[in-house]
């Protein structure tokens, strides 16, 4: 029985040896044609050139080159008093939330809270220049803040070395900048989707509870706290030194974080009262700010900011540090850090651009990203991107374009040159209550829920980056997070998985048999779809996988007693791509069947596929005649060989 399909094939085959081939040979292109191709649809999927190649004459073709980099020329000229309306009250209700914020973050970097309101100025002004996100606000965020300062804390003291651990966090911030702007400019925006959903689902949640243990130091007025930010160096922080606790310190800071969370509540059942969480943080600080004031609790144990120097975000240029053996330091805590905020920022600004139905350039937005942060760190700010909080309350305050973002740099402008002084009674504890009231909206529960659900996988790699921040370190946790969707990138392409196919009675049309439970096996032909490119990496492993198919199908139809397999069907149609492994592995698959009496046939190959059997000459040991354009055809063509074809069946080509 074994060898009677491989005879009959080469005397038969239905004729189709000296007929025209039924899959035709894609037309040859030049390599340097296919090459450009390959790489334009690699780095420029969304051909950003094409808004430059409609417009005539160079004049035309160079404004539409600087309104691709600056949006602000597109919708400046429309701009109109009541969108002015719109984003005014947009732009201070986010400065009133921006202003806390930006001091309680840079305190949490271990910077001088001077700088969170710097930081706050000048990045806003360019991103409207240049960001393609209408509700984005920009600012500090939590999760940067305590990377730069757990990673450049590790090497300098910001308490012994103030100066240099400054210097540090503006290169930093440099280099953040630089590597953005190079990734957006490059096109290759791709690196940062290694970071996935589950992974920044758990990373961020993470984080968020290790900022949180952060602040029991300011929650409990302990005056030395440790550096590390693992859950147990914390605990065993706070509960070795029980006798310096200050109940002042407890009572207050309980107190404002019930009032934040209570706030945040309200605004949640009624949206429209947005607001009222927006302006808490601010009301918090000038409410507990006058309390320290009249009770002089800055003498009871009440940690105060202190002063902040008025004026303006002095330049920052001689600042930076690019000398051994610092920099490298700075460089990967900007690149890290960058990272992070590029996928922070990037990940915001599509969900509002999803919500108000307009697309926001990823690559673009990386540029604005790097640009602003470029800029910052020449002038006394440290790494910015788009927080989900301040971008929130942006958007539910109705902001229309991102003048919004400008008009919170005049309020902020106005704060540094007039307001700071009010700022020196600030109790750190409110501080501490603002950052933690913002962290526990970063724990998104129902999403690693959803995630549990849906895909057991996702839900791990969740987990995994968030005890490996918990337990060990925010790095520690990046890097086990981008570890585990890496390997698992790597099982797709090394295990792709390949399934058998049936028949759906009366018809032509042939489905997955675990899937559809109407499928029927074809007598003599086993039908098996690969679905991943064939490429080095998985090569072996599909030609074991098909040989034990071929096993277990013998064993099933002699236990049968049935016909045995005679022809093997690969359904290539989701095979996009095949490397010269790929072929050999086909090669050597033909040659294995030929030993035991079997044909290979070949259904649906794509052109790239054909190209490369054809060039590798494996299409022409196959042969053209068991090479066709459906499942239905190839195994209506088996069943003729077999005699036992059924005529008067409609033939449907399965994808």
């Amino acid at each position: 029985m074994g060898g009677s399909a491989v005879d009959a094939g080469k005397s038969g085959g239905g004729g189709g040896a000296a007929a025209a081939p039924r899959v035709p040979m894609p037309p040859a292109r030049p390599f340097l044609e296919t090459f450009g191709a390959n790489v334009k649809e690699t780095f420029l999927p969304d051909d950003p050139f094409r808004v430059v190649r409609r417009e005539r004459g160079c004049g035309r073709r160079a404004m539409a080159v600087l309104r691709y980099f600056f949006p602000l020329i597109e919708w400046a000229p429309a701009y109109t008093l009541g969108t002015l309306k719109s984003d005014l009250i947009a732009g201070i209700t986010i400065a009133s939330l921006a202003i806390p914020q930006g001091i309680s973050y840079a305190k949490l970097a271990n910077l001088p809270p001077i700088l969170g309101l710097y930081s706050s100025f000048v990045p806003p002004l360019v991103y409207a220049m240049m960001g393609s996100s209408k509700d984005l606000a920009v600012g500090t965020v939590a999760v940067a803040s305590l990377l730069i300062g757990s990673m450049l804390g590790a090497e300098v003291s910001p308490v012994d070395q103030p100066a240099l651990y400054l210097h540090l966090a503006f290169t930093a911030t440099f280099f953040a900048g630089v590597f953005q702007a190079l990734l957006g400019i490059f096109r290759l925006g791709f690196i940062v989707d290694f970071l996935s959903h589950a992974t920044i689902v758990g990373f961020m949640g993470g984080a968020a509870t290790v900022v949180c243990l952060q602040q029991l130091k300011g929650m409990f007025g302990l005056d030395h706290f440790t550096t590390a930010t693992d859950l147990v160096s914390v605990m065993r922080s706070v509960f070795s030194q029980t006798h310096l606790w200050r109940w002042e310190s407890v009572v207050l800071g309980c107190g404002f974080l019930f009032f934040l969370l209570i706030t945040r509540f309200f605004s949640k059942r009624r949206p429209r009262f947005f607001w009222v969480s927006a302006a808490a943080p601010l009301t918090s600080v000038i409410i507990g700010s006058i309390l320290v004031y009249l009770t002089h609790a800055e003498n009871h144990g009440i940690q105060v900011i202190g002063y902040l120097k008025k004026g303006l975000n002095p330049p920052s240029v001689t600042s930076l540090d690019f000398s051994p053996p610092y920099m490298m330091l700075a460089m990967k805590t900007g690149i890290i850090t960058g990272v992070i905020a590029l996928a922070e920022g990037i990940a915001v600004g599509r969900s509002f651009a999803m919500f108000k139905n307009y697309h926001i350039d990823g690559n673009k937005e990386m540029i604005a990203f790097g640009t602003m942060n470029i800029v910052g760190s020449l002038t006394s700010c440290y790494l910015t991107t788009g927080p989900f909080s301040r971008s929130a309350v942006n958007y539910n305050a109705g902001c229309k374009t991102a003048m919004s973002n400008v008009i919170m740099s005049v309020a902020v402008m106005i704060t540094l040159l007039f307001l700071t002084p009010l700022f020196h009674y600030t109790p750190l504890v409110v501080l501490s209550a603002i950052i933690m009231s913002a962290m526990l909206g970063l724990i998104d529960y129902p999403a690693a829920i959803h995630l549990w659900q849906v895909d057991k996988v996702d839900f791990c790699v969740c987990l995994g980056a968030y005890l490996g921040v918990v337990f060990g370190s925010v790095e520690i946790g990046l890097v086990v997070a981008v570890g585990i969707s890496i390997l698992r990138v790597l099982l797709f392409v090394a295990r792709p998985r390949t399934t058998v196919l049936g028949n759906i009675p009366n018809s032509m049309i042939y489905r997955r048999m675990d899937q559809y439970t109407t499928a029927q096996r074809v007598p003599g032909v086993l039908v098996l779809r690969v679905d991943s490119p064939i490429y080095f990496t998985n090569a072996s492993y599909l030609r074991e996988r098909i040989s034990r198919w071929i096993d277990d199908e013998e064993d099933t139809t002699k236990e049968k007693g049935e016909m045995g397999v005679q022809y093997v069907v690969l359904d290539m149609g989701a095979v996009g791509s095949i490397d010269t492994s790929g072929t050999s592995m086909l090669d050597e698959l033909r040659k294995t069947l030929d030993r035991r009496g079997l044909q290979i046939v070949l259904a649906n190959p794509g052109s790239e596929i054909m190209k490369k059997l054809d060039s590798s000459k494996v299409l022409q040991t196959i042969g053209q005649e068991w090479i066709f354009p459906t499942v239905g055809e190839a195994v209506a063509e088996c069943d003729y060989v077999l005699h036992s074809h059924k005529p008067g069946m409609v033939v449907e080509n399965i994808v």
